[in-house]
């Protein structure tokens, strides 16, 4: 009896564990097995290639990291070229593409291309990145934005589609609603907060974007409470994410309204913490002679 199946809208994963896209590649199979995961997700890809920001773009905080990344990848041609072979040869888990676009019609783009490939089972939609259609406001913080943009995707494809909210809206249940309407199968929560951190001796930056993205465990509690707000408010199911470095930040997810977790800076604390992970869930679940299915969204407020 497999405990820990789970579902998101169309995917069935063998196990809830996947990483957080931009923090996992191929490089772990050096380490442990990657076909132990219940899904594998890219770095997200945009239609042209992208150098990034500037460094210093990485900083470790007292309780997690500071990242100014700035969507680095090689483009959706040396993705499907140079990349997506190499997965396929690799895994047998499902492959779930991240992809990111400055207009709806750059998505639209890179969606078309991915979906004459082999081998993809879903695709994450990362709506965190300026939209340059609307004077660069993020498209994930404007809820009609975000039901157009996916009323456009949907019809381009059958295979899952996972939006990833962020937490920097002032309502992200109106958000994960939107997604919903405009035809999204699944969603993932959440994506970096904002964060900063200054040299106290010369007052500069220790990220040269300034502002940038904050993950690790000091993020878990606000990441906890958005899930269990979105699992309120949509019937879509969660892919819960945000400071989860052990089977217990785990559970509490699942306990929040999660289908599934996503591993993100925790494998750069360890890189074997998705196969402990795994490895402490298998246990827990049958010692305790229970399912995962049973205990999802099952919170006692």
């Amino acid at each position: 009896m497999n405990r820990l199946a789970t579902r998101l809208g169309k995917l069935h994963l063998l196990n809830p564990v996947t990483v957080a896209s931009g923090t996992f590649g191929t490089e772990y199979a050096d380490i442990f097995d990657l076909n132990r995961l219940g899904a594998y997700v890219t770095k997200s890809i945009t239609l042209h290639q992208k150098i990034g920001n500037p460094p210093p773009r990485l900083y470790e905080t007292e309780a997690g990291l500071l990242n100014s990344i700035g969507l680095q990848n090689p483009g959706v041609v040396n993705f499907i070229n140079i990349d997506l072979p190499e997965l396929r040869e690799q895994l047998t888990i499902p492959i779930i593409v991240s992809f990111s676009g400055a207009t709806v019609e750059e998505f639209s783009t890179v969606l078309e291309r991915l979906e004459k490939q082999d081998g993809i089972a879903g695709y994450e939609v990362n709506i965190s990145c300026p939209n340059v259609e609307k004077e660069g406001i993020a498209f994930g913080v404007d809820p009609l934005v975000v039901y157009e943009l996916m009323r456009r995707l949907r019809p381009l494809t059958e295979k899952e589609l996972i939006v990833k909210l962020t937490p920097n809206v002032t309502d992200i249940a109106a958000i994960a609603i939107a997604a919903e309407e405009g035809g999204a199968d699944s969603l993932a929560l959440i994506n970096t907060v904002h964060g900063m951190a200054i040299d106290p001796h010369t007052g500069k930056s220790r990220v040269k974007a300034g502002i940038c993205g904050y993950s690790g465990p000091g993020i878990k509690p606000i990441a906890l409470a958005n899930v269990y707000k979105v699992s309120q408010a949509t019937r879509l199911p969660l892919i819960g994410m945000g400071g989860i470095c052990s089977w217990e930040d785990a559970m509490e997810f699942f306990y929040a309204g999660a289908s599934a977790v996503a591993i993100g800076t925790g494998n750069f604390i360890n890189p074997q913490t998705c196969l402990e992970i795994i490895t402490a869930l298998e246990k827990y679940f049958a010692e305790k002679e229970i399912t995962l299915q049973s205990i999802i969204g099952t919170v006692q407020i």
